[in-house]
């Protein structure tokens, strides 16, 4: 039943993560990264990482997914994004070279495990203290790094969502936004339609 479960697990995983590439739009592209994430976990029982799996679920799943539909909702689901020529280009190359350092991994080291039994289960594996130490200890400066990756993240998406045309460029905006207010503004009067007196 364990290997259906991953395979389950592994397809759900590698359709999440084509949909969140794919999909024009952007909601539902955080849909399917949700749909990646809890597919992660999944996998994450299965190595018997249940702080893990849970932690997958509650932070990334629950937390910052609703802050990344908050993103999306702020810069605006309905425009397009224009990236530039330099973009264009450098964005499948990199994409070939990802896909080419994936393969060589696959078939330098993941073929060897074909004939062996997997990793030996250690015990206390994904316990908070096991993961704590490994933060503090040995994966230290990868976890500084993705912390300053989220930083950027989040940056990058006030900087977007401040180049987006909005209200500041729209005439009539303007245009009332400069109108004199009457002194019964805000008044009974006012909500009774009288007319400022001259």
């Amino acid at each position: 039943m364990a290997p259906v479960f991953f395979f389950l697990a592994a397809l759900g995983a590698l359709s999440g993560a084509i949909g969140v590439v794919m999909l024009r739009n952007p909601f539902y592209s955080v849909l399917a990264l949700v749909f990646h994430l809890i597919s992660l976990a999944a996998l994450f029982l299965l190595l018997r990482a249940e702080f893990v799996a849970a932690a997958q679920v509650i932070v990334y799943a629950g937390a910052v997914m609703v802050l990344y539909v908050f993103v999306v909702a702020y810069v605006g689901s309905g425009e397009e994004l224009t990236s530039g020529g330099g973009l264009r280009v450098l964005g499948p190359v990199f994409a070939l070279v990802l896909a080419i350092e994936l393969c060589i991994a696959m078939l330098g080291s993941a073929l060897k495990g074909i004939s062996g039994k997997g990793a030996p289960y250690i015990p206390g594996f994904g316990s908070p203290r096991h993961i704590g130490t490994l933060f503090l200890t040995k994966y230290l400066f990868p976890f500084e790094v993705a912390s300053l990756l989220l930083l950027v993240a989040a940056i990058g998406a006030v900087v977007l969502a401040r180049r987006r045309r909005g209200l500041e460029a729209d005439p009539e905006y303007q245009a009332r936004l400069h109108k004199p207010v009457s002194h019964l503004a805000g008044s009974m009067a006012e909500s009774v339609g009288a007319r400022r007196d001259r």
